[in-house]
């Protein structure tokens, strides 16, 4: 009843903003226009909205959405082209989607290699063994995708919590993993596109100065929670046995990720090919991947949504504009933000690098890692939940962005390609 209630009132929703739209005064060459707002964000602000208030939906609410953005853009743009709009994007949602059911094929193996069990004795018993782990995710996160990160992170606090975490440990996870892939080439897909873009790595390694006090603000806060809520019990933690085949599998997949991400460009290539040499000598966990799957194609209809928003330029390059990208990103896919803030060119990438990596993790479907962490603990996908228990994530954001402007300043960087409209060698004025 209550699946059939959400699928009614948004598509009663959005049949409302579409008619409002087809009925607006006012039009531009790509389609009507209301209060000068566009079609096409009308319906994926609703989107969003849909999301929050349907949390157990999310899946058919996304869907409603891509659905009638395509409508729309079939309707009243002339020039939208389906096909070569695909033919642009295909290669980074096949590449999500099988990072997200790789990933989660990996977090299983690495539950049940034994190697969670054993922990505890390494980790302090008090608030310090929570804070420890979400040292751990931000480490693993400099050098392996974030979504590994938060997906290990994630099935380690399984094990060590008893099964029991807090979902502002939750948010805590998943902002470790998004602030330690922030200034490294090889820990977000939004560096990485920089550096293969052309930025050099050491230009976005200065986001560590706000993704480190970023980590103790909020890591402190959820760590602390989480004792209150559930503490590891030392005690209780018996022999266990090390599957190390499971483990060499783990290995593989980060090995393979890695490797496929520096040579390629599509790290899930190397997921994939160490899943299936793991699989002719130890068992594969297949049944992960229908479990997963629901999650993960949420989160692909939602990139896909975004990309198809008419954001043909962003805001002049400055600090502010960066700031304000961090939050944008929470709702927005940070990957299409990224492209369009290379081709503009002119930021100061360690800066873009932290608030769109880190800005994502202040809604649960605001990064691809909040995402894959759902899939293992579904309490997440609670939009007003992860405001109220994960606050100090946002605050953390707020903090350290100023944090890293008094101690680094903004540097903006002149063009790194030849086809700027800018002409090289233009200084550029710091803010």
């Amino acid at each position: 009843m209550n699946r059939n209630l959400g699928a009614i009132l948004g598509t009663i929703g959005l049949g409302c903003i579409f008619g409002a739209v087809y009925l607006a005064d006012g039009s531009g060459p790509e389609g009507p226009v209301i209060l000068g707002i566009r079609g096409e964000f009308l319906l994926f602000a609703l989107t969003l909205v849909g999301v929050a208030l349907f949390h157990h939906h999310t899946l058919q609410v996304s869907l409603i959405g891509l659905a009638a953005v395509l409508l729309f853009k079939f309707a009243f743009v002339p020039s939208f082209q389906l096909f070569e709009h695909l033919h642009h994007e295909w290669s980074i949602l096949l590449n999500l989607l099988g990072l997200l059911l790789g990933f989660a094929v990996l977090a299983k193996h690495f539950e049940e290699s034994g190697v969670p069990e054993i922990l505890p004795k390494f980790l302090p018993d008090d608030w310090r063994g929570g804070f420890a782990l979400l040292a751990v995710i931000f480490l693993l996160s400099s050098f392996l995708d974030n979504i590994a990160a938060a997906m290990i992170g994630g099935t380690i606090a399984l094990v060590v919590f008893k099964g029991r975490v807090h979902l502002g440990y939750l948010a805590a996870i998943t902002a470790a993993s998004n602030a330690g892939g922030a200034g490294s080439v090889l820990g977000d897909t939004t560096t990485t596109m920089m550096w293969i873009d052309g930025v050099a790595a050491a230009a976005v390694v200065h986001a560590y100065v706000a993704a480190v006090p970023c980590l103790f603000f909020f890591g402190i806060f959820a760590s602390l929670k989480q004792h209150r809520f559930q503490p590891i019990q030392k005690d209780e933690v018996g022999h266990h046995r090390v599957e190390w085949a499971r483990l060499l599998v783990v290995g593989l997949i980060l090995a393979g990720t890695v490797a496929t991400n520096i040579l390629l460009d599509f790290p899930a290539a190397g997921v994939w090919g160490a899943i299936l040499i793991g699989a002719l000598f130890t068992k594969t966990p297949w049944q992960e991947i229908p479990v997963a799957l629901k999650g993960s194609l949420f989160l692909i209809c939602l990139v896909l949504c975004a990309s198809l928003m008419p954001v043909d330029q962003l805001p002049a390059p400055s600090w502010q504009s960066a700031f304000a990208l961090g939050f944008i990103s929470s709702v927005f896919d940070n990957i299409p933000l990224t492209k369009l803030a290379l081709d503009q060119g002119g930021y100061d990438w360690g800066v873009l690098a932290f608030a769109v990596g880190f800005g994502g993790s202040m809604v649960w479907f605001g990064s691809s890692a909040g995402v894959a962490l759902s899939n293992i603990f579904p309490q997440a996908k609670s939009v007003g939940g992860w405001l109220r228990h994960g606050w100090p994530v946002i605050l953390a954001y707020v903090l350290s962005f100023f944090i890293m402007l008094a101690l680094w300043g903004w540097h903006p960087h002149e063009p790194h390609r030849e086809d700027r409209s800018m002409p090289a060698g233009t200084a550029l004025t710091p803010n």
